[in-house]
């Protein structure tokens, strides 16, 4: 794992328009099927809004019909940190790219072989890098 990323709220606020802002550092939700990436069948690598870090391939994406970008591993499991989350009533699993902190989503345990997971990521977390 690479060093992690330190920013101060103001440079994120410069680098991240409202939304990406919401979503990435504040650890909102954008709303099912609004994302750019949520029916992407395009190939590539999907890295992180805030640093740029690889954390998907598009090899591992599939259809949950959740309406956000769903995978089922990340690259490298060493890239994604994992929280406790117990907002809204509910006991969840947050990921966030341990490099920079930046929130991507939740994980689940409903999703398809071989993992039997489901990353459930907000399309305003990432970046489809199409070139690889």
């Amino acid at each position: 794992m690479t060093d992690k990323i330190f920013k101060t709220e103001e440079e994120w606020k410069k680098e991240l328009n409202d939304e990406e802002y919401e979503v990435c550092r504040m650890k909102g939700t954008e709303r099912a099927f609004t994302g750019m990436y949520w029916d992407c069948k395009d190939d590539g690598v999907y890295k992180c809004r805030g640093c740029g870090i690889e954390l998907f391939s598009s090899d591992t994406k599939f259809d949950s019909g959740t309406g956000w970008p769903s995978f089922f591993k990340p690259e490298d499991d060493e890239r994604i940190e994992y929280v406790e989350d117990r907002s809204y009533g509910m006991v969840r699993v947050e990921v966030n790219c341990k490099k920079c902190g930046s929130h991507l989503g939740h994980v689940f345990d409903d999703g398809p072989a071989p993992s039997k997971l489901r990353y459930c990521i907000n399309s305003l977390s990432l970046k489809l890098d199409k070139s690889n």
